[in-house]
């Protein structure tokens, strides 16, 4: 089970709502061709059961709202107030089929959310967040927007995602986001260096994803890094993708680390990780050879959207 939380305070209710410090990422559940349907349903009840209530999902995953409509499958029957449904929104899309265009704004977010909760066959959202910022639109106008969804009760609470520091702040002075989404992993923790400590004073957690470079950690074959890993692994009896979950899940208890399991023996192996004891010189090491690895850095391309357009 997974016992260690993170409270999210309710704005408007004066309440808070305790969220697993681990997260199940179901993207891959639908963007993966070799994922199966009910295999993918019983990991996402497996880590209901385990007590992971964060589930991350987006509308661009997979065609037609093809993964909101899996999670919305797999919660019937399930006491909603389980679990803490995060969903990204955006036209993400046309990225994957080829176009330049997308739209993370407020002038059709009522859409979105719309078509949302109906794929979803929920009432309400528990976590709602562009999927990115379009640097042409003020920040203020995006959060003002899905500020109005909360006081209609289409959503809980705001995040952001793929942000930096100074947006961040104005964003919050808008509304109070309650949960930014990062990549931060063994092989990134550039987040360190500002946004982290700006989300910190805030009182912002951080969801952390891209744990194993996006699947590409293992196409390294010889990195400092990662011969690192491998020992302090063989030393511990644990995989590598252990060792991946533990180190982040140790960086504080502000991180929600998500793992992106499509199976339950993919699911209870990184929700191992949690009993996994990194020790000082363990992190020691693992500093210094990130200091000279070759594999450290964004897993994804940057790119820049303003006014829809997008550039890299």
């Amino acid at each position: 089970m997974v016992n260690n939380n993170l409270n999210i305070p309710d704005n408007y209710q004066g309440k808070s709502f305790q969220i697993a410090r681990f997260g199940l990422g179901c993207m891959r559940m639908s963007t993966n061709p070799t994922s199966d349907r009910k295999e993918s349903i019983a990991t996402i009840h497996r880590a209901l059961d385990l007590g992971i209530n964060f589930l991350n999902t987006g509308d661009f995953y997979g065609p037609n709202g093809h993964n909101e409509k899996l999670l919305g499958e797999a919660l019937k029957g399930q006491n909603r107030d389980k679990a803490f449904i995060s969903v990204k929104y955006g036209t993400f899309g046309n990225l994957f089929s080829g176009g330049n265009t997308v739209d993370v704004g407020p002038k059709n977010v009522k859409q979105y959310i719309t078509s949302t909760l109906k794929n979803l066959n929920l009432d309400y959202i528990d976590l709602y967040q562009p999927a990115r910022v379009d640097i042409g639109i003020p920040i203020e106008e995006t959060i003002g927007a899905l500020s109005d969804l909360v006081k209609e009760g289409y959503i809980k609470h705001i995040g952001l995602s793929e942000i930096d520091s100074d947006v961040l702040r104005k964003a919050n002075a808008v509304h109070p986001i309650s949960l930014v989404e990062l990549e931060y992993s063994i092989t990134n923790n550039s987040i360190e260096q500002n946004i982290l400590p700006v989300a910190r004073e805030l009182g912002i957690g951080v969801v952390a994803f891209g744990l194993l470079r996006l699947g590409r950690l293992f196409e390294s074959q010889k990195d400092p890094l990662t011969d690192v890993m491998t020992a302090i692994a063989s030393e511990k009896n644990i995989s590598i993708v252990q060792l991946a979950h533990a180190w982040i899940y140790n960086k504080g208890e502000d991180i929600i680390p998500l793992t992106g399991a499509r199976k339950i023996a993919q699911l209870e192996e990184s929700v191992a990780s949690l009993k996994v004891e990194l020790t000082e010189d363990d992190i020691a090491r693992i500093n210094e050879a990130i200091k000279i690895s070759k594999i450290v850095g964004p897993s994804m391309s940057k790119f820049t959207i303003k006014n829809g357009q997008v550039s890299y």
